[in-house]
């Protein structure tokens, strides 16, 4: 058989993906219909099937290019995944339309029991995890019925896991249509531990818990990489790696998927074989491991995704039949769907299928096209990481503006340590509770671990290693465009080919020039030269600069460090004089990455454990003098002067411990910035506090949260009120805090409107300037 016929038998099932992938996107955004669709496409089958019979015993009439009955027989299966994903959704829909229907509007108390299906993950917010309900009581309303769910909750139990019951006191709300989850839970004190998980999953949990154990105590940002590449667990990476590991186009490998599995089934296969077993032996080894694995790393959907492909695979070596790459994956995707079609919806599964695919199709032809200019090894080298960069890329864009430059350079230098890491890792997380061989191997994952995240951190440090790039639907077409014209121009194609790719490539380089470099000096020319005080838009989260003269303080630094980089470059600011982190949550601390090494001093509130010592240790290595801020200090920034208002030395950590600053005189508009202040911890600072009887400027408290201290606003009498904030599920700023501010004739400035805000003071009163909107002048002085 030729290699052409080949590759058209290996992409015989697209169709069959593709339709099911589509019926499964249609029909969990649009449930209610599900059922008669489903119907339909049942009887289309059954019909395509007749016609596939009649075709195949050769009918007058019936003849075509491909073998009697074959186009009917695929048409068949296209049908019949496309029906089998519309029957889930519609057998699914009544349970999930009766806990839509439940009385949970309003921020109403709940009790809720409920099953941990997925990973206990971090966020930006505290923690998160996907989980089945079992009980759910509002007023005299109970419900048992098993639908998804996600918690979120600010601290969780030890001992929670995957397979772990909780009890919590909650709120809920619904979620977009097409999500999974049929609630949002928002838990409302820290929930309660029913059962942690047993038998499989209870033992798959002290695993992970043992190897996490071992690599506490071994020097970052490697030791806590390692649980990432072995197991997926990246509880121990920290921000700034995790930031590094995306912005390198690394993360990928603390996301378990196709590379794992295939090392785990490969190794079990090998070690059946080296004990001279049968075939199919050795199969039933490859997939008890795969099996084991799966469990053991939580199902994922890269991992679900891998695991089926395995599986198929090896029952194809069973049969003696081994199936084409493609064949496998498309196989693996459709019959996914049909048993969870919600997965349609997945990035990550979405991800997964996409580099998978490219490395199938694309990773080969684009070695031979490298193969012309450079030794066929370095273009196989070269070849798999920019297959799966020019899938993957489109994709990434939807939920970050960036592109990484340098991620096939990144990907080409860890690409030695990758597997070793995961499977040293994986036999020190096997061997945790042995004594000396857990820590042992631990210790020497710590090598390739390390190797990978010195790499994630140097490439992100070089010039250019990431290009803004514009985000949503326009960003993942432009960008599919170009990695279609770098394609072409790489595999070699007709001329008129190679031509539209070179135009396409030089209008994107234009284009890139436009709205970066040039971009960045129109939108550096557009701010106000005389800004004293700034609000970047950094999403949810709070970055603000107070300037006096050429010294600058930077007052937290938001949940990542791109969208603050990118304010400092338009405002011009090279370095930070003081930087104050009010406390360590996430949306307040997350983008220090940004200023790292460019810091000359820092106040922070209370620390919270070792992620939050590290951070400040981080920064003092880098040269800054590091200082835990309590009420009374005080200091100059230029000519203006800055007083800690709060917190006194026997707060504890928490958003009601957040550092609030006044800074006065020099020249600036007066200013207080109350950090993530509830109205209980406004009250408590302003009981103890000598304020001064008003302010130009406040920076409301918690994003414009409801939880605020009217009294404090009337007391501060302010004229500009900054609302650092961005898209959130929590309803910031809230309607009763706009409703304040505006009674009290305050103006209202808000980053997600407005974008960058700035102000300054004159003879004529405070000015502001917004980045959407244009110039205007607040009343006050």
């Amino acid at each position: 058989m030729s290699g052409r016929r080949a590759r058209r038998r290996d992409a015989r099932l697209v169709p069959v993906a593709a339709a099911a992938w589509i019926a499964a996107a249609w029909s969990t955004a649009q449930p209610a219909q599900a059922g008669a669709v489903a119907l339909v496409l049942w009887m289309a089958a059954v019909l395509a099937v007749g016609v596939a019979v009649v075709a195949a015993r050769g009918r007058p009439g019936m003849g075509m290019r491909l073998a009697p009955g074959v186009a009917p027989g695929i048409a068949a299966v296209v049908l019949a995944c496309a029906a089998g994903v519309c029957t889930h959704v519609a057998t699914a829909e009544p349970a999930r339309t009766a806990a839509a229907a439940l009385p949970t509007a309003g921020g109403r108390a709940l009790t809720i029991e409920a099953t941990a299906v997925g990973k206990i993950e971090r966020s930006t917010t505290g923690w998160r995890f996907d989980a089945r309900l079992d009980d759910l009581r509002v007023g005299d309303t109970r419900f048992t019925q098993p639908v998804p769910l996600v918690i979120r909750s600010a601290e969780v139990p030890a001992g929670l896991d995957l397979g772990g019951r909780v009890r919590l006191s909650a709120t809920a709300w619904q979620p977009d249509a097409g999500s999974r989850e049929v609630l949002v839970v928002d838990a409302t004190a820290v929930p309660e531990l029913l059962a942690p998980p047993t038998g499989i999953l209870g033992a798959a949990a002290a695993l992970r818990r043992g190897l996490v154990a071992l690599t506490a105590d071994l020097p970052p940002p490697g030791g806590g990489l390692i649980a990432g590449l072995a197991v997926g667990d990246t509880g121990a990476v920290t921000p700034e790696l995790d930031a590094a590991m995306k912005a390198s186009s690394l993360s990928h490998l603390t996301a378990v998927s196709g590379a794992n599995c295939a090392l785990v089934v490969g190794i079990a296969y090998a070690l059946a074989a080296l004990c001279g077993l049968r075939r199919g032996i050795r199969v039933a080894a490859g997939l008890g491991a795969l099996i084991a694995f799966v469990v053991l790393v939580s199902p994922e959907p890269s991992v679900v995704r891998a695991a089926a492909m395995a599986a198929i695979a090896m029952l194809g070596l069973l049969l003696g039949r081994t199936g084409a790459g493609l064949s496998l994956l498309t196989a693996s995707v459709a019959i996914l769907l049909i048993a969870d079609p919600w997965l349609a919806g997945s990035l990550g599964f979405a991800l997964s299928v996409a580099a998978t695919g490219a490395l199938l199709v694309l990773a080969g032809p684009l070695a031979d096209g490298l193969g012309r200019w450079m030794p066929a090894p370095l273009a196989l080298l070269i070849s798999v990481p920019l297959a799966a960069q020019l899938a993957c890329g489109p994709l990434i864009v939807l939920i970050t503006p960036t592109v990484s430059v340098l991620g096939v350079l990144a990907n080409i230098l860890a690409a030695p340590a990758a597997p070793l890491g995961t499977v040293i890792g994986l036999a020190a997380c096997l061997s945790a509770g042995i004594p000396y061989l857990g820590s042992g191997l631990a210790a020497l994952a710590w090598l390739p671990a390390s190797w990978i995240a010195a790499t994630a951190d140097e490439v992100t440090r070089l010039p250019g290693a990431t290009l803004a790039w514009p985000q949503g639907e326009m960003g993942l077409v432009a960008l599919g465009v170009v990695g279609a014209a770098v394609a072409v121009l790489i595999i070699g194609a007709r001329r008129w080919a190679r031509v539209t790719a070179v135009l396409v490539l030089a209008a994107s380089v234009t284009t890139a020039l436009a709205t970066g470099p040039v971009a960045d000096a129109v939108a550096r020319a557009a701010v106000p030269p005389d800004w004293a005080i700034a609000a970047c838009d950094v999403g949810q989260g709070d970055a603000v600069l107070v300037r006096s003269g050429d010294a600058v303080l930077l007052i937290d630094t938001g949940p990542e460090p791109e969208p603050l980089a990118r304010c400092l470059r338009q405002l011009g600011v090279e370095r930070i004089d003081l930087l104050v982190l009010t406390h360590f949550d996430l949306d307040h601390r997350g983008g220090v990455r940004a200023v790292l090494g460019r810091t000359a001093a820092v106040l922070h509130g209370p620390v919270d454990g070792p992620e939050d010592e590290r951070r400040l240790r981080d920064l003092a290595e880098g040269g800054a003098r590091v200082t835990a801020a309590v009420r009374g200090m005080s200091g100059t920034i230029g000519a203006a002067r800055w007083r800690v208002l709060w917190p006194r030395p026997d707060t504890p950590p928490g958003n009601d411990a957040s550092v609030v600053v006044e800074i006065t005189g020099g020249g600036l508009p007066s200013g207080i910035y109350l950090g993530d202040l509830s109205a209980a911890g406004q009250q408590a600072m302003a009981g103890g506090a000598v304020l001064r009887s008003g302010y130009a400027v406040v920076k409301v408290a918690h994003h414009g949260s409801a939880d605020q201290d009217p009294r404090l606003y009337e007391r501060l009498a302010p004229a500009l009120a900054l609302v650092s904030v961005g898209e959130n599920d929590y309803g910031h700023p809230r309607r009763e805090t706009l409703d304040l501010l505006a009674a009290l004739g305050v103006r209202t400035a808000r980053t997600d409107q407005d974008g960058l805000v700035v102000a300054w003071a004159d003879a004529a009163g405070i000015h502001f300037w917004r980045e959407r909107a244009p110039a205007a002048v607040a009343p006050g002085g």
